[in-house]
């Protein structure tokens, strides 16, 4: 096989591929081989059929073209690989020679990724500062106070419901999801209802029933009823007083390990800081990124932003499959947008994800930072303790697509400590 690319206007190739004779005269013989265990003819096996009755019986023609389409499927790919090509779209194929005892000839027309010129990289970087935030007293006791109401103890009272208890109660309307009866539990102020709602509840006591109606404000985020006067049927299950835990030694000590409550206020300290670390580096990141993106011309193949559209709207789609409360067709009834208006919000994120990702792939080429197989092994082995049976994940997952997504996690996680090590050097 003889090959020779030739590149076009935005990221498109064009590949013309000559096969000779000898060689595809094998595919001819596969083709006469594989055509003749389909056909049947009168006085011959299926499978057994001598070469020129089957040329004469079916005709040349749809041998060629079953021969052509097998040489061209594998010397495409032949081709694309011996040239290190990263094609991004599925080739047009022009056959521009096609005869018995004679060469194929094709061409073949495809986008690959798109070629691009950093800046001067580590100066971006060093441009950019990382920030420093401290942990604040007020944040601990933040902390703290949310450890002390998880801890909160109930406490069954016989009396009317007021604000700031915690209420049990069964609620249906025959104006919401078609009066199905439905059980919450909240801090009677704080659920979150419908305007109002929660105010007809304050003076009712455990097994009271009560039946009102409640007008929706016109911009209400639900359009379904927004505006509209609803009627309830509410039972009141419960009513609890909250009683919070004292913040002492032996609470901190509840909580696990903890000597007293300074090394509780310690520990979480030291979880706070390990996250606004967490943060801080990921801020940063995305602004050296951005910069570096920003600051180059673009030209990105219309093929890759379409691919790229077409993942993150399936993403999204998807997405809802995993909501049982809405439906993604209820969703486009609901924002009163189209398919194809939802794919179309994807173009700017679609084009941030490509730049980023080929500005990322380019100072990995540039700076030869790589993987191998044990660092690769290690984090996948990491990645299947977290399920509950790791020898059954490994079985249903698709290990070699895993190899791939972790060792380009792995790279730009190199790469990003990479530009960050020129940030702490500006």
């Amino acid at each position: 096989m003889k090959n020779s690319v030739k590149k076009l206007p935005d990221s498109k190739i064009e590949i013309e591929i000559e096969i000779s004779p000898e060689e595809f005269e094998r595919y001819y013989q596969r083709a006469v081989s594989e055509v003749g265990k389909e056909v049947k003819i009168k006085g011959f096996r299926p499978g057994h059929i001598p070469r020129d009755v089957l040329e004469k019986e079916i005709g040349q023609d749809k041998i060629l073209a079953q021969a052509a389409q097998k040489a061209i499927e594998e010397n495409y790919v032949r081709a694309i690989l011996d040239n290190n090509l990263e094609v991004i779209s599925k080739p047009v194929i022009e056959v521009l020679k096609l005869a018995p005892k004679n060469p194929l000839i094709f061409k073949a027309k495809t986008t690959v990724l798109p070629e691009i010129k950093l800046p001067d990289c580590k100066k971006i970087a060093s441009s950019v500062k990382k920030e420093k935030k401290p942990v604040k007293e007020e944040e601990i006791r933040e902390a703290i106070k949310w450890l002390q109401k998880s801890r909160t103890k109930l406490v069954a009272l016989n009396r009317e419901a007021r604000k700031g208890d915690f209420v049990e109660i069964e609620h249906q309307s025959p104006q919401v999801e078609k009066g199905e009866k439905k059980k919450d539990s909240f801090v009677l102020g704080q659920g979150h209802f419908i305007p109002g709602f929660e105010g007809k509840l304050e003076g009712m006591k455990s097994g009271e029933e009560r039946d009102f109606s409640l007008n929706v404000p016109k911009d209400y985020f639900l359009n379904e009823l927004a505006g509209k006067e609803i009627s309830f049927k509410v039972k009141m299950k419960s009513v609890f007083k909250m009683e919070l835990p004292e913040v002492n030694d032996r609470f901190a000590q509840s909580l696990g390990e903890f000597k007293d409550l300074e090394s509780l206020k310690k520990n979480i300290e030291e979880g706070l800081n390990m996250e606004k670390e967490r943060e801080t580096k990921e801020k940063l990141r995305g602004e050296i990124l951005e910069k570096i993106v920003n600051s180059m011309e673009w030209n990105i193949p219309k093929d890759l932003i379409e691919t790229e559209k077409e993942r993150l709207f399936n993403e999204f789609e998807q997405s809802f499959s995993r909501n049982p409360q809405i439906s993604f067709q209820d969703y486009l009834n609901k924002a009163k947008k189209s398919e194809e208006e939802i794919k179309e919000s994807f173009l700017e994120p679609a084009q941030r994800n490509i730049k980023s990702f080929l500005v990322l792939r380019k100072i990995a080429e540039e700076e030869k930072i790589e993987t191998n197989d044990q660092e690769v092994n290690r984090e996948i082995d990491q990645i299947l303790k977290k399920y509950p049976d790791p020898k059954t994940a490994e079985k249903e997952l698709d290990l070699e697509r895993l190899k791939q997504y972790t060792k380009e996690r792995i790279i730009n996680e190199k790469t990003f400590q990479l530009l960050e090590k020129f940030s702490r050097e500006a």
